[in-house]
């Protein structure tokens, strides 16, 4: 608390009914003290404690309180740095889960005031901005007003020298901005691809933290600057790669959109970057046992790769297999090569092992006269490669 604030005048906690909600006249007692500037500020300060208390759990609360943002937003104007807090984190609270309250704190000007408190260079001030940037950032109408706001270059410092929560945060706030295109050109200019793909390296490939990274890339790289920086970052494609071949389902989608991209944009510059990382062993997993879009990605970018359009004769088929024959031809080291060879080999005889459980599965519930006559069950794949 500040030292000029002595008085000793305290909020009581709100009356609870039976089911723990509070009361009518409890809630109305705590709105009318933050909403009274004729009390001393050490009880506007308690009243927005409460406002924090009451609302963390309770999406009824916050709907209750939502007469109270526009006092809260105004605490964050005091000198006072205590104040500046419980009204941060009661706004915080109110916002969680309530599109509604996030909007009316957008329109109350509280913006301003979260950008202002990155300047104070308090840890704990900036960490609880960034987490109430992170939820406001969640309302689709109220993305392009924050971008505009001044918040981008200060969310992109985060990420490179905040608290691990605050880390978090930011990164889930620019990516849920990246979905406006003014947006991203803010977030490119204020150069976040080296933290991006420092997190990437030391956070675990099937994180939230991974995902909203490889999410964030896959946004930046449609921008000729995005990619270069991508490239141009020791490790950068590697990190993706990583990305796409341990993170989880969705991590591995947003990694194979990235590099599909950048490839699709400009597949003559970015063919061997992308591949001297060794993607082919990944991108032939994904094939067979990717998402849906990651499969199709997976596909695209396997034929990208080769290294020309045709280079195989037009009255041959253009097979997953003999793609890949074409690709590993071009591959340097062996090592790598063999992996490519012995992933597709895998691949193949999973896909065979699935369609055999599947035909299975049929068999089980088809009638003998739904039954094909076969002559010939047996069937046999072969690797001219191996």
């Amino acid at each position: 608390m500040d030292p000029h604030l002595t008085t000793t005048t305290s909020v009581s906690p709100a009356v609870v009914t039976a089911d723990h909600t509070p009361t009518a006249a409890s809630i109305t007692h705590t709105l009318t003290l933050i909403h009274d500037n004729n009390h001393d500020p050490f009880t506007k300060i308690q009243a927005a404690k409460e406002i924090r208390r009451l609302t963390k759990t309770s999406q009824r609360c916050r709907r209750q309180f939502s007469d109270a943002i526009v006092p809260l937003v105004s605490m964050l104007r005091s000198p006072s740095l205590e104040a500046k807090a419980a009204a941060l984190l009661a706004l915080l609270n109110l916002a969680v889960q309530d599109e509604t309250n996030k909007i009316s704190i957008v329109d109350a000007g509280a913006l301003e005031q979260i950008v202002s408190l990155f300047e104070l260079k308090n840890t704990n001030m900036q960490e609880h901005a960034t987490a109430l940037l992170a939820t406001l950032s969640a309302s689709v109408a109220k993305r392009s007003t924050i971008g505009k706001s001044g918040a981008i270059p200060f969310l992109v410092k985060i990420i490179d020298k905040g608290t691990p929560q605050a880390k978090f945060d930011a990164v889930l706030a620019l990516s849920n901005l990246s979905s406006e295109s003014d947006n991203l050109k803010i977030i490119l200019e204020s150069k976040p691809i080296p933290n991006l793909v420092q997190i990437l390296k030391t956070s675990k490939k099937s994180s939230k933290i991974s995902e909203k990274c490889t999410a964030l890339l896959e946004a930046l790289v449609g921008f000729e600057d995005g990619r270069v920086a991508l490239t141009s970052e020791d490790g950068g494609v590697l990190a993706v790669v990583e990305v796409l071949e341990r993170g989880s389902p969705q991590n591995r989608e947003h990694a194979v959109g990235t590099l599909l991209t950048m490839c699709e944009t400009d597949r003559c510059r970015y063919r061997e970057p992308i591949l001297k990382e060794g993607v082919i062993p990944g991108l032939l997993e994904l094939t067979v046992q990717g998402t849906l879009n990651s499969q199709k990605k997976a596909h695209t970018l396997l034929r990208l790769l080769r290294e020309s359009p045709y280079p195989r004769s037009e009255m041959e088929p253009d097979t997953l297999e003999n793609i890949v024959c074409d690709i590993i031809s071009q591959i340097e080291g062996e090592e790598q090569s063999g992996n490519a060879k012995q992933m597709l080999a895998d691949m193949v005889q999973v896909s065979m092992e699935q369609s055999l459980r599947h035909l299975q599965q049929r068999a089980l519930v088809c009638t003998p006269s739904d039954l094909p006559i076969a002559s010939n069950c047996g069937s046999k794949v072969s690797l001219k490669y191996k």
